[in-house]
């Protein structure tokens, strides 16, 4: 019988082992809800003229004052403007000097749980 209660424990504390491995047990870290960029314009690889106009949609749980744009490593002044559904509207322009170069339309943007994350596409500018 001394045998048999002995396999239960060692049963019972390798079952308990393999749920805390899988995350069974309780964590008082929220998981990272990172923002989203979408609806991006021009779409990627389009050709655009010198300081053309952009946009995409950041989404609900992005902070609007943490957005940051920069151009091919050029800050680019930008405006955010709500949305539906919580969503943000940003848009701006690409700097009047890059000419004649493809440039990466980099955003970077902070979520409300204090998540980071960066995106962007890649446009050619045009002579």
């Amino acid at each position: 019988m001394k045998h048999f209660n002995c396999l239960w424990v060692f049963v019972l504390m390798l079952v308990t082992g393999t749920s805390w491995a899988y995350g069974g047990g309780s964590s008082s870290t929220k998981a990272c809800a990172k923002p989203k960029f979408t609806n991006f314009v021009p779409a990627e690889n389009a050709e655009v003229a010198a300081g053309s106009s952009f946009s995409f949609t950041a989404s609900a749980n992005t902070h609007p004052n943490s957005i940051k744009v920069t151009v091919k490593g050029l800050p680019a002044n930008i405006k955010v403007t709500p949305k539906n559904a919580g969503n943000l509207e940003v848009s701006g322009t690409l700097p009047a000097s890059l000419k004649g170069t493809y440039a990466r339309i980099a955003i970077e943007a902070d979520a409300q749980n204090n998540c980071n994350v960066g995106g962007g596409w890649l446009v050619k500018i045009a002579e």
